[in-house]
């Protein structure tokens, strides 16, 4: 059974809400007819209801068991008006803008949803980009207790992989955080071996990626990642971490045996901490599309409540994914 089939038995054992607001979007409602028909969670999708209903007979797919919510008449507009007000109106909202917001853009509409507890989650960005998709999230829904930072991984399931955990790893930053800190880098690690180990199940083997091993280079790329790996050592002492390590002394033992003799995570890892959003961003993409790769993500970390991006070269069977990986979130939540 694949990771992900896994996964989707996970998420039918406790069956959870996610909204689905990009509805003018023909791979979401594809992914949609096959997530009801897979029983793998229940879904809201917002919008006007005959223009749906108009998407799904033109792609020849059902939607029955799918809660449609049109917000201009929708029951709820009052209390999620006077919820989204009462949120945000020390940052200047009003009652007549909260109710604008609302019968305009769906995507905060569905992230009041969540924060309402209509809804477990939402899944949203194949046709927006991901600030669009976190903006209203971080805005409604806030960080979760003790978090440092929201960050954005992937998990990446290459196939005829001896690697990782049988060619199951997580990518992290890959989405967000475009240059972050010694200190951000830290507390990304720490969020990362959290996310591998509720949505994995193993243990997170960790190694802060960098062109260096151990001291092979001298460069102040090089110098940040050293002092993200102190400061996670420090910190996060019950973590298996190591850095810098360049990817190969990561992942091939043979190559860890000769680059970095002795590390407990060299030749081993499984989580991947990317030094800045081009490294990972560019990562990710490589290991997709040439390593075949099917890559669920950027999954959002940090958040109080489960709201995940997608990328904008999604597929439907993508959105399938991290509806899946989502609905498991939020049982853990």
């Amino acid at each position: 059974m694949s990771y992900i089939d896994v996964i989707k038995e996970k998420a039918r054992s406790d069956k959870r809400t996610i909204v689905l607001p990009e509805t003018t979007d023909k791979r979401t409602l594809i992914a949609a007819s096959h997530i009801i028909e897979e029983e793998i969670a229940d879904i809201i999708m917002i919008g006007n209801r005959e223009k749906i209903m108009d998407g799904a007979t033109w792609l020849e797919i059902e939607l029955d068991g799918v809660e449609i919510v049109d917000p201009t008449d929708c029951d709820k507009l009052d209390e999620y008006v006077n919820l989204l007000y009462e949120t945000r109106k020390a940052k200047g909202m009003t009652l007549d803008k909260a109710r604008e917001i609302l019968l305009h853009d769906f995507l905060t509409f569905g992230v009041i949803m969540v924060k309402a507890n209509d809804a477990d989650g939402m899944v949203a960005g194949a046709c927006h980009a991901t600030a669009d998709t976190l903006r209203p999230a971080l805005q409604i829904l806030k960080t979760a207790p003790g978090v440092k930072l929201v960050s954005g991984f992937f998990l990446m399931c290459v196939p005829n992989c001896d690697f990782g955990d049988h060619g199951t790893f997580l990518f992290a930053d890959c989405g967000l955080n475009q240059d972050p800190t010694a200190e951000e880098l830290a507390a990304i690690a720490d969020s990362s071996a959290r996310s591998f180990k509720s949505l994995v199940g193993s243990k997170p083997i960790i190694a802060m990626l960098s062109h260096s091993t151990k001291g092979s280079a001298k460069h102040e790329m090089v110098s940040k990642v050293v002092e993200a790996t102190r400061i996670a050592h420090e910190l996060y002492p019950g973590l298996t971490l190591d850095g810098e390590l360049q990817l190969d002394a990561a992942l091939v033992p043979s190559v860890a045996k000769s680059k970095s003799p002795g590390s407990e995570v060299a030749g081993k890892a499984n989580v991947l901490i990317f030094p800045n959003l081009d490294a990972g961003n560019i990562g990710y993409k490589l290991v997709q599309r040439l390593g075949q790769a099917e890559a669920y993500g950027p999954m959002l970390q940090g958040i109080a409540k489960p709201v995940n991006d997608l990328s904008r070269g999604c597929s439907w069977q993508d959105i399938v994914g991290v509806v899946a990986l989502t609905a498991v979130q939020a049982q853990l939540a």
